[in-house]
């Protein structure tokens, strides 16, 4: 029975120019080899099915012969090692990457995410599990996300880790060594994927897609040296030639600090991908100019977090001003508006960036950002606040900063569950699932007719609602007459 499995997935590989059918024979042997077998019927049919099912039927194979245990994580890493026979070595990756992008850069990185999904390195089956909805409100409209593939993350462990020595093989999740990597317990095996080189600054630097894909062809591009997230000077630099590089893509940075930065602060990286954010939609409410940059169009942005937006056809004018304000709002302190550079010789202040371009123009969007905490507020102020927990607790890094909820798995069987008590009208704190949302739920209980038609799409609205909510938390200044004036303040100041 195995064999017919084994022909099934090679004429996927063969189908979708994985492999070359002259490359059949051998890859069917790095097959069977990982089975332990020494033998192969050629004339068994191929079995029926998708790569998925292809590839679950194997594993099942490997758990009854004992090569594998039924855990979830064995299996993984089982199926990606059968993937790795059937993945493209990197050099001829990378040469059909630079020869279809010596044609058009979008056919590159066409070609370069769909290899990434055909490869299983991106798992299609379980990005689409992943609950998506969008809200429309005062900020336009955002995406909505219930996370269905990875764990949601507790902020004082990502804190904590930024300290860790760092040590194994490879240093972390986005070293340039994990490509071909075997994988253990307590890290993904690798063998199916595949990194771009590419030069940023005259340094080498990789581009590849991110695993869980939160939006389409969501790439990580990151350091080819393991050195901790920075934001500089450089940094706006590496931005703009990257999206000179790509136009067709955007580039973002998580900030550099605990609490209002990324999950993994230890190895320097950026964000990018062909996606239109609602944070990019939203226009400019106010026009700011600064001294000595005519050529630079500036303005506040009509956003819930604090965001100052540059163009300008000028990439060197863009860095210089972006670094005046970054440098500025380093040391930047005001007490009436509760920002504090520094407390104790902690910084606070740093900036989440995001370079785009508009056409001929390049544009860059500087998200004030601030980490202070307080006892009311361990986990931070302009972070989402307690009553928000039970919708939001994780940090609010580059990709919900820019109008996309990345929000934890929990979330789908807590809303089902609400959904059966609302229309039921059972005691919503007598349930495990439902008991941290009763405040909420009872907010707006009155406001609605619930129905098994509309209740779910109610719910999902007020989700929405909250997520704006939480990026209000997140935004430095409040958007109204004393938040404006503040920032109005900081804003003459640079």
């Amino acid at each position: 029975m195995i064999d017919g499995k084994i022909k099934a997935l090679v004429n996927y590989a063969v189908a979708n120019s994985l492999i070359e059918e002259a490359d059949r024979t051998y890859c069917i042997n790095g097959i069977i080899s990982l089975f332990g077998k020494n033998d192969y019927d050629a004339s068994v049919p191929a079995e029926d099915g998708t790569l998925v099912s292809i590839l679950d039927s194997l594993c099942n194979e490997a758990v009854e012969m004992g090569l594998i245990d039924d855990g979830s994580v064995s299996r993984d890493l089982f199926d990606t090692k059968i993937m790795g026979v059937l993945t493209p070595r990197p050099s001829s990756v990378i040469k059909e990457f630079r020869a279809l992008y010596a044609q058009d850069p979008v056919k590159a990185t066409d070609w370069y995410y769909k290899l990434s999904g055909d490869t299983n390195y991106i798992r299609r089956d379980r990005i689409a599990k992943i609950l998506k909805w969008q809200q429309t409100g005062e900020y336009g409209t955002i995406d909505i996300t219930v996370n269905l593939s990875k764990p949601e993350k507790d902020p004082k462990a990502i804190a904590a880790a930024k300290n860790m020595p760092q040590v194994g093989y490879p240093k972390c999740l986005l070293c340039r060594e994990c490509e071909g990597y075997s994988g253990r317990i307590d890290f993904p095996a690798r063998q199916n994927h595949r990194i771009i080189p590419i030069t940023i600054n005259d340094s080498d630097w990789f581009m590849q897609y991110s695993p869980y894909v939160y939006y389409n062809e969501h790439c990580i591009v990151f350091n080819g040296v393991h050195t901790p997230m920075t934001i500089d000077r450089s940094v706006f630099s590496k931005l703009l030639e990257f999206v000179t590089v790509f136009p067709h893509y955007f580039l973002g940075s998580n900030a550099d600090l605990p609490i209002v930065g990324g999950s993994i602060l230890s190895h320097e990286h950026f964000q990018g991908g062909k996606y239109e954010f609602a944070m990019e939609r939203a226009p400019m409410e106010k026009e700011i100019s600064f001294d000595g940059f005519n050529d630079v169009k500036a303005g506040l942005v009509k956003w819930p977090m604090s965001t100052i937006r540059l163009q300008s056809l000028n990439k060197e004018s863009l860095v210089e001003l972006a670094d005046k304000i970054l440098l500025k709002w380093r040391g930047y302190s005001d007490e009436d508006a509760f920002i504090f550079a520094e407390t104790d010789g902690t910084p606070h202040n740093t900036i989440t960036p995001i370079a785009r371009r508009r056409g001929e123009l390049f544009e860059l969007d500087l998200v004030l950002r601030n980490n202070i905490t307080t006892d009311e507020h361990p986990l931070g102020v302009y972070h989402p606040h307690s009553e928000l927990h039970h919708i939001k607790k994780e940090n609010i890094g580059l990709i919900e900063v820019m109008g996309l909820a990345v929000l934890p798995p929990r979330l789908k069987d807590e809303l089902e569950a609400l959904e059966k008590a609302i229309l039921e009208k059972s005691d919503l704190r007598a349930n495990s699932l439902t008991q941290s949302h009763a405040d909420w739920a009872e907010s707006f209980i009155n406001n609605y007719e619930f129905t098994k038609e509309n209740c779910m799409d109610i719910l999902k609205a007020e989700v929405g609602k909250v997520f704006a909510t939480v990026l209000e938390h997140a935004g430095v200044y409040k958007r109204d007459a004393k938040g404006f004036n503040a920032f109005m303040r900081f804003i003459e100041s640079i």
